[in-house]
């Protein structure tokens, strides 16, 4: 086989690459995939002092809110393709303790969070849990 024959094919393989996942996985080529991210305040009888949140974006400020026990900061991450380095951060303070840390980060947790996409962290007295289902918690890291 000549050079310009295996040119085309390779040529002709990724076209129908190209093509097969456009139709099986449009929303992925096309718009990126998205992610819901939720922050929760899982603190237990703390109802007087709320855990003060404030989140930034790629795209800039996502503003912050003063949560209640239970209440909870959400919002859909939409990732574009070629973003593996799009990074959501946000600070929370509660009393004198203040840590800043990324909600999302599409190389770590486009994975972690699973086939449904769901990212949720529950903040707590002792520090961070992560969840892709709201069942089952891993604590990520603690306040200080």
């Amino acid at each position: 086989m000549n050079t310009p024959k295996i040119l085309l094919l390779v040529l002709i393989v990724i076209s129908l690459t190209i093509i097969f996942t456009l139709v099986l996985q449009p929303q992925t080529m096309l718009f990126g995939e998205e992610y819901d991210v939720r922050v929760i305040n899982s603190f237990r009888g703390n109802s007087s002092v709320p855990l003060v949140i404030w989140c930034n974006s790629p795209q800039g400020d996502m503003g912050g809110r003063a949560l209640q026990e239970g209440d909870d900061f959400g919002w859909t991450a939409k990732m574009e393709l070629w973003s593996w380095r799009q990074v959501y951060t946000c600070t929370m303070k509660w009393e004198s303790k203040r840590k800043r840390f990324e909600a999302f980060k599409v190389s770590r947790d486009s994975n972690r969070c699973g086939i449904t996409k769901k990212c949720s962290w529950s903040v707590r007295e002792d520090g961070f849990y992560f969840s892709s289902d709201e069942v089952y918690w891993t604590k990520d890291f603690s306040w200080s």
